[in-house]
């Protein structure tokens, strides 16, 4: 994290949240700095131990540091969860398209660690919007088809819906493996983002120290909204792709989002039932998958040919 990063959560806490304002006691002493406690707060979360730790570095007690902890995770769901802990909007999904970073745009935590894909899928919230008719209208263009459902590239165990496009575990032909290669490289990067995170954030990967259930989930949201804003922050100097490999021909990649779109539109059971028969189509996701290979074949074939 930039010094001007966490200089502008430190004016932002200290000006907008009680707690972190120093206050005088009884004798007129002034009390804790909001720098010190918010330095507190970022060590745990940062270096995942203990809230003893920081006595000898900031003169800072185990209680109060856990109070420091979850008073700055609210504050930091409060102040900035609206900006970077968001759904994505129409023009997020038009720059998504071409954008290439560590941004974190869904986060489901909670569930048992004994559930498999399968049984978080049936517990996350991440088609509710598509179900209900709130997420924005995406159009865009496959080996000259046209579809209208965002998808996402998973592995093996998910099911064949119109929604999801796994990778092929045993391809065959040239085409196929080119598709698997392309396909499983793409999909690291959400594991990559999740490494990341734990990286930053040592806390998340330690067994949890706090034993209440909501304080966790509340630090596991503050981490993420801090990792966006360091992506933000940072974005600037990242290696930038050219992406115009990726648009060639007006038939091959072209894609539109309806920035005119309002997801308050009224939602009845039979829209719903109707959505989530097209999102379970098994027809529509072999066709789906049948074009991105012929669409990858189409733009890297000849690299793989000259290699």
């Amino acid at each position: 994290m930039n010094k001007t990063l966490f200089m502008h959560i430190v004016d932002r806490l200290s000006n907008e949240v009680q707690y972190f304002q120093q206050r005088e006691d009884g004798l007129g002493r002034l009390g804790l700095s909001a720098l010190q406690k918010i330095t507190a707060a970022i060590r745990v979360l940062a270096y995942g131990t203990a809230a003893d730790t920081v006595d000898a570095y900031l003169r800072l007690g185990e209680t109060t540091t856990r109070l420091c902890v979850e008073n700055f995770v609210e504050g930091i769901i409060n102040l900035f969860g609206d900006v970077y802990l968001r759904r994505p909007t129409p023009t997020d999904l038009q720059q998504g398209i071409v954008s290439y970073d560590l941004w974190i745009w869904h986060a489901f935590f909670g569930p048992p660690s004994t559930l498999n894909d399968i049984n978080v899928l049936d517990r996350s919230p991440v088609l509710d919007d598509i179900i209900k008719g709130q997420a924005p209208k995406v159009t865009y263009y496959v080996n000259g088809r046209e579809y209208h459902l965002a998808y996402y590239l998973t592995d093996g165990i998910y099911p064949k819906w119109a929604t999801f496009i796994q990778f092929i575990p045993i391809p065959q032909g040239p085409k196929a493996v080119l598709f698997a290669q392309r396909q499983e490289a793409v999909r690291k990067d959400v594991e990559r983002a999740f490494g990341v995170l734990q990286a930053r954030f040592a806390i998340i990967k330690n067994p949890a120290l706090f034993g209440d259930k909501t304080k966790i989930g509340k630090i596991m949201r503050a981490c993420i909204i801090l990792h966006n804003m360091i992506v933000e922050d940072e974005r600037d100097g990242y290696t930038q792709f050219d992406v115009s490999e990726f648009q060639q021909g007006e038939d091959n990649g072209s894609s539109y989002v309806d920035l005119t779109f309002s997801a308050d539109m009224p939602t009845n059971i039979v829209n719903m039932m109707g959505v989530r028969t097209r999102i379970r189509d098994k027809q529509m996701h072999q066709q789906l998958k049948d074009d991105l290979v012929e669409h990858i074949w189409r733009i890297f074939g000849r690299d793989e040919d000259n290699n």
